[in-house]
């Protein structure tokens, strides 16, 4: 597909390579020559200089003959101008990063009027994220299949727990769980298992289970199941906003400390239910002072990555909370994995593997969509959701007959709203969703488990 990205900036420059890995003909547009120099001598795509509001720009760029534009800049209201343009120039699907909480509750007027094929809000994505691993404390990462009906979870096992030195086929006769390990962390190294992998204390394990399940599992480990009750985040953006909306909605207590008065003064009319304080985060005694020691979770969201590290590392010291560590360079992903940082949160990467799920989409014609997509270790495993839209030569043949790719696992088949674990017994219908969690890359269709 011809892809045409506007702006350059960390998002841009993040979607660029993503979608230069899965194979596209990229086209990047930014009004910095600085920037789009940046970007073409490091990946083997085009760069245009100029304004992606502009028709004449957008004509010179190749939009007449484009599938699809992203418009990621820094504005909102830029992004939906372009979008608007390349639909009257080009006739192509749009993308647009709209991120102001003000624009929240008009995002499907938006769309509509537009004729946008998707809005991207990074902001309240992360927001979410860090709502539900709040909900289940224990649980490094959450991601949710089905609208819900199925969530993928990642643990770290305990060195003392019941899982060491456990064969995963023994799980369910030993601990009564229905779930499914998909994934081994073992450090450095990444498993998709078998039934006979054992487990070792301090791997880290993606499992897929009903949110019922999965709590239960949770609790037969050993780890608690209740929710955190006070969290304390640095930070009044807009993850800050969004994710302060949900906790108060839970009933949770929300400290904000931002060091900017004049936005403290709208956070309190935002949130009189939360208590905000206007103060410098890294200044002496600020974070003891304000109960540091007392909080359930700690979310640090600045805009400074440096600081961010810094201040969750000395929560680390200073608490037993929770912690969330926003961090958006990618070129720390080596330093910040040695470091006790707690769940990172990088928006960037959140806008990346939504756009990638939904072109993937567009470019399938087979019959068998991808409709959800996460990255579950880094760019090493992928966990793709499929709807099984037309027949073909998977339908109705048991699994254990099918000649899978190595290194790929069907975890959850989704028939008339039941769930199911599946066996090598079971097989894929029509009309069913199913899970399929791989190393392999690039999987657009359904019939590219097949060797």
């Amino acid at each position: 597909m011809k892809i045409l990205i506007v702006g350059c900036g960390k998002v841009g420059t993040t979607l660029a390579q993503q979608l230069d890995l899965e194979g596209h003909d990229i086209v990047v547009i930014d009004y910095k020559a600085s920037a789009i120099n940046y970007i073409t001598e490091t990946l083997d795509i085009m760069g245009y200089i100029g304004n992606g509001a502009s028709y004449r720009d957008l004509l010179e760029a190749g939009i007449e003959d484009a599938d699809l534009l992203i418009a990621v800049t820094n504005s909102d209201e830029l992004n939906l101008l372009c979008c608007l343009i390349a639909k009257k120039a080009g006739g192509c699907h749009t993308i647009a990063r709209v991120r102001n909480p003000q624009y929240n509750s008009e995002i499907d007027f938006i769309k509509e009027e537009i004729g946008l094929s998707m809005i991207i809000n990074p902001e309240l994505e992360s927001a979410s994220d860090i709502a539900r691993l709040i909900r289940i404390p224990s649980a490094i990462k959450i991601d949710t299949f089905a609208k819900g009906k199925i969530e993928l979870l990642k643990i770290q096992i305990p060195e003392e727990s019941v899982l060491h030195n456990m064969r995963i086929m023994d799980m369910s006769s030993k601990l009564h769980c229905k779930v499914l390990v998909c994934a081994v962390e073992r450090g450095s190294e990444v498993f998709i298992p078998s039934g006979a992998f054992i487990l070792k204390g301090g791997d880290r394990i993606s499992f897929i289970a009903t949110p019922k399940s999965a709590s239960d599992f949770i609790h037969k480990l050993g780890f608690t199941t209740s929710h955190l009750k006070n969290v304390m985040i640095v930070g009044g953006g807009a993850i800050a906003v969004y994710l302060t909306y949900q906790l108060i909605g839970s009933g949770i207590k929300v400290k904000i400390i931002e060091q900017n008065k004049e936005r403290c003064e709208e956070l309190s009319e935002f949130f009189p239910e939360a208590l905000v304080i206007n103060a410098n985060a890294t200044d002496n005694n600020v974070l003891i002072e304000e109960g540091i020691a007392e909080a359930d979770a700690f979310v640090v969201l600045t805009n400074l990555d440096e600081e961010n590290i810094l201040l969750s590392l000395y929560c680390q010291k200073k608490s037993k909370a929770k912690v969330f560590t926003k961090v958006t360079r990618l070129t720390y992903d080596d330093i910040i994995e040695e470091m006790p940082l707690g769940v990172i949160v990088n928006p960037k990467l959140v806008t990346a593997d939504y756009i990638i799920q939904h072109v993937r989409a567009m470019q399938n014609s087979k019959g068998s969509n991808v409709e959800t997509l996460y990255k579950i270790v880094g760019d090493k495993v992928e966990a793709l959701e499929f709807r099984v839209r037309v027949a073909s030569s998977l339908i109705g043949v048991p699994l254990e007959k099918l000649k899978l790719k190595n290194n790929l696992l069907v975890c959850c088949i989704i028939r008339n709203g039941k769930v199911i674990i599946p066996s090598g017994q079971d097989s894929i219908h029509l009309g069913d969703s199913v899970i399929i969690v791989t190393t392999n890359y690039r999987l657009d269709d359904l019939n590219d488990i097949l060797m």
